[in-house]
């Protein structure tokens, strides 16, 4: 089933304009993707986004054509056409640098063209793909087209479990590296590097993009103030989350709420 809300066109948060909806990906693309998205930009008018950074990498289909997008350290502005629809296949935490053969540090902050990072083999992927109006159909025709490329080595699931340990929270006043060190049995060194190729960026950028996810997610169903919901999710006080949110969104956590509370998202 799609998860869908109506947003409307403000020219902040990527959330705030146009149509979005998700769902996870068909069971064939498991092992390499999370999720697969769509959002419908505004046929009247399509302002600049922000896109903030969560931590993925996403596999993007627009206006017939594949890019790679992300990993983020910082909130990206893109604009796309008005009318546009943007479909986007989540990989796997740590999936696609082995996917795509190539260390993230490489895809940091970039939207590549797919050939850019797969030369032929890229260009082939959207080859067999049938362009139609309905947009249910259109994404199954993607994700057999994806399911069908030539698979490449196996996931690092070792980085995936890492993900997953910082996602549910360091425990509180734990160093993390020397935390994350322990539990996957990695020396210092070694775990920078692997982090590095796997998401682009060491753990503690991780950690704090993670980290503002967990807040947004819990400050979208707990009733309590900003102030009980940053130390819950692990930051000194209010205003250490003022300004993380500042530098990962380039907006408070009270303008952003006051934007999407506009929007209808």
């Amino acid at each position: 089933m799609w998860k869908a809300r109506e947003i409307i066109m403000q020219a902040v948060p990527a959330q705030a304009t146009g149509y979005y909806h998700e769902r996870p990906v068909a069971p064939l693309l498991r092992d390499w993707f999370s999720a697969v998205w769509a959002h419908q930009m505004p046929e009247a008018e399509a302002p600049p986004v922000i896109v903030t950074p969560d931590g993925t990498i996403d596999l993007q289909w627009i206006d017939g054509h594949f890019r790679i997008a992300g990993p983020d350290r910082d909130p990206q502005t893109e604009t796309i056409p008005a009318g546009v629809t943007v479909i986007g296949f989540r990989f796997q935490p740590a999936a696609a640098a082995s996917w795509l053969g190539l260390p993230a540090t490489e895809l940091l902050g970039e939207r590549l063209a797919i050939e850019t990072v797969l030369g032929r083999k890229g260009r082939q992927l959207g080859a067999n793909i049938r362009h139609q109006d309905n947009l249910a159909e259109l994404i199954t025709s993607i994700e057999k087209s994806i399911a069908d490329a030539p698979r490449r080595q196996t996931a690092d699931q070792t980085m995936r479990a890492a993900f997953h340990l910082i996602e549910a929270g360091p425990p509180s006043n734990t160093p993390i590296i020397p935390w994350l060190g322990r539990a996957l049995a990695m020396s210092e060194r070694t775990l920078r590097r692997r982090f590095d190729e796997s998401f682009g960026y060491g753990p503690k950028t991780l950690d704090r993009i993670l980290r503002y996810q967990r807040f947004q997610r819990l400050s979208r169903s707990a009733q309590a103030s900003a102030a009980v919901l940053a130390v819950e999710v692990g930051y000194a006080d209010q205003a250490h989350l003022v300004r993380e949110s500042r530098r990962l969104t380039g907006s408070t956590p009270g303008q952003l709420e006051r934007v999407l509370t506009s929007a209808g998202a």
